[in-house]
């Protein structure tokens, strides 16, 4: 409905004793705003309004008071309130926003946050050394965090993080071990931890998965395990024993049989009667942390002698899925064996397999080729010597 004649139709604009405007509005809650800051020239406070008036036509106003709730103090709150979290995906966020977010934009309002910022933030992390690998965490933390803001507390427009590619991280190529590589190393290994080597590998589990596994989930008859937990380890806590990484992780894994009579004696000599005992533990009979693993098996010199000095101990994991997708197996398939909800790691390592195949038929290619050249070669060379044959002969018979 239009205001009186000399009123305007949204908001109003009052001159200050200060000879400053200021300009009012009515927000969609109800709730009579002011204007962020006074205008030098009535047409200023207009074209404000008039801005205003627009943004709420198109649904994008935000609470400009509301706006101004610093960003290290909205993401700690974030990183609290998000749902499902691990304990383990809690830590690294938490270490990341204090380590790479706080220091250059923690003290920075959420309406203030625009693209340029976040573009020099990106780039002040990159010219401090900070990895490109790590900075693409960070900026995949700050995008979701920013992103809440945009979608479900409508603080802010639309997300400042628009930069392509800046999510992207390009980790140095893990090593794959060939199937000698992997019982060289199971060989290698303290016999307590040969079993350890070979479900990790050829089960494709986790480190905490493997870590959990229990007497009770393993099947030597059908020769498959059943991975129904893991241990995390969270900081100031200590080991943690809980449910898979995700609704996926929950699965049961068919071994080969080879490895499936590792086990057997494995259980055997190392493993008490009782259901629940750890099937991986130390001599002690304690889990196995991720840090004391080197100690216990010697693991940078065990890798060491078998070719590949910078193996991890998720490589193997890696080394499994890898050889699984070398069989030809599905994507779906794939997704249940290594415990994914999402298909797009499982087609990671097809992705590979189709690598190498195509490299396989290039190299079938050009021993084709090499073959037919040496025998097009060789071809020519007898029909030069026929012809110098039959020259001969004519000679001789004149």
């Amino acid at each position: 409905m239009a205001n009186k004649e000399g009123h305007r139709r949204f908001g109003s604009v009052r001159k200050l004793p200060s000879g400053r405007y200021q300009a009012r509005y009515l927000g969609p809650d109800g709730q009579m705003r002011n204007a962020p800051e006074t205008f030098a020239r009535k047409s200023d406070a207009d074209r404000y309004l008039s801005l205003v008036e627009a943004q709420m036509a198109r649904h994008e106003w935000t609470d400009p008071e509301r706006a101004k709730v610093k960003l290290g103090d909205y993401a700690r709150r974030w990183i609290d309130q998000r749902p499902n979290l691990r304990p383990r995906t809690v830590h690294l966020y938490g270490w990341l926003l204090d380590k790479h977010i706080v220091p250059y934009l923690g003290a920075a309002e959420l309406g203030r946050l625009d693209t340029p910022m976040v573009r020099d933030w990106r780039a002040n992390l990159l010219g401090n050394g900070v990895s490109v690998s790590m900075a693409a965490k960070a900026y995949r933390l700050l995008r979701a965090v920013l992103m809440t803001a945009v979608k479900e507390d409508m603080i802010l427009p639309r997300n400042p993080c628009r930069i392509p590619g800046a999510d992207q991280e390009k980790p140095a190529e893990r090593p794959v071990l060939t199937l000698a590589q992997v019982f060289k190393l199971a060989d290698i290994v303290p016999p307590r931890y040969r079993a350890l080597v070979l479900v990790t590998t050829f089960g494709c589990l986790r480190w905490g998965e493997v870590a959990a596994l229990q007497r009770q989930d393993i099947d030597t008859v059908a020769g498959t395990i059943r991975v129904r937990q893991a241990y995390t380890e969270q900081r100031g806590v200590g080991l943690v024993l809980g449910p898979p990484k995700s609704r996926a992780g929950r699965r049961t894994v068919t071994l080969p049989p080879t490895v499936v009579k590792v086990v057997r004696d494995h259980l055997a000599a190392e493993v008490d009667d009782n259901p629940e005992a750890f099937v991986f533990t130390t001599e002690s009979g304690r889990p196995i942390w991720r840090g004391n693993l080197n100690k216990l098996i010697a693991w940078k010199a065990s890798v060491s002698l078998i070719g590949q000095p910078n193996l991890h101990f998720h490589d193997l994991r890696h080394t499994g899925n890898t050889l699984a997708a070398q069989t030809g197996a599905s994507t779906r398939d794939l997704m249940a064996r290594m415990g994914h909800d999402s298909p797009q790691a499982a087609l990671i390592y097809q992705h590979a397999t189709a690598e190498a195949d195509r490299a396989i038929a290039e190299a079938l290619h050009e021993a084709v080729r090499a073959d037919r050249k040496k025998a097009k070669k060789s071809d020519g060379k007898g029909k030069r010597q026929d012809q110098a044959g039959k020259k001969s002969k004519k000679d001789g018979d004149r």
